[in-house]
């Protein structure tokens, strides 16, 4: 546990991690407090959470950023680490973590941390997934999670620091489940916009294909293996669905 002048919280939301959460529960038995949000769990989350000492409460989900400020809102440490149920934080995190609020200067309210992502048993460092820096530290009452729909941002309120060592992200459990979440954002995303023409579907080929080219060759997915390759396709074909189900809407 952190015994240092500056306290830390963990705040995560879950539904349904029981496959996972454990290992980002194991990763911050550095903190002062840890809090687990939970949406409704049916296979047991609540129950290993607790086991292993975290405060778990219940929240109806009302989407990903209103979720973590509710989370976020029941923290009482003086800083905040945001982290979701498939990460975990290394020992050299930790120990920057904790010096670093150890020393922050008082116009510093937040750091961002870059994540480094394993997918199909592979640590990904090119096609644009790493360093993927995040805000995920913040000072207490100088930070809000936007509302959005999709890819909500933690906002804050004076400068921002930046650490060095990496948060360890487990992306997706497998290639069904990297194109089950495709399907679910590209719904969200053509939702939350006007309906288009078969001219957009069209477009949508073109970005399709650039998208690809950004990943692969430009951001050098293709030093990734063939997890790069199916990185880069998936991008690409998450680019292509968001313009075909906006035209589906119209039709």
């Amino acid at each position: 546990m952190n015994s240092g002048s500056s306290t830390i919280g963990i705040a995560v939301i879950t539904k349904n991690e029981v496959d996972r959460i454990g290992r980002l529960l194991k990763s911050v038995d550095f903190s002062n407090e840890i809090l687990v949000v939970d949406s409704g769990s049916t296979d047991g989350t609540q129950d290993l959470c607790r086991k292993m000492g975290a405060k778990v409460v219940y929240n109806k989900w009302p989407g990903f950023g209103l979720q973590k400020q509710f989370a976020m809102d029941q923290i009482r440490s003086e800083w905040i680490l945001n982290l979701d149920a498939d990460e975990e934080v290394s020992v050299e995190l930790a120990q920057e973590m904790i010096e670093a609020v150890r020393n922050a200067d008082p116009q510093v309210n937040g750091f961002s941390i870059p994540r480094l992502s394993k997918y199909l048993k592979r640590w990904i460092r090119h096609g644009g997934w790493y360093p993927d820096y995040k805000i995920r530290l913040v000072r207490r009452g100088s930070a809000r999670w936007s509302d959005d729909a999709l890819h909500e941002k933690l906002h804050v309120e004076g400068k921002v620091g930046r650490l060095s060592k990496p948060i360890f992200h487990y992306v997706y459990r497998g290639i069904s489940d990297h194109v089950k979440t495709i399907n679910q954002f590209s719904d969200v995303y053509a939702q939350g916009r006007s309906s288009s023409g078969s001219g957009f579907v069209l477009a949508g080929v073109g970005h399709a294909f650039v998208k690809f080219f950004e990943c692969y060759v430009w951001k050098l997915g293709i030093l990734d293996g063939v997890p790069g390759l199916i990185i880069a396709m998936n991008s690409s074909w998450y680019v292509f669905l968001k313009h075909a189900k906006r035209w589906e809407r119209a039709i």
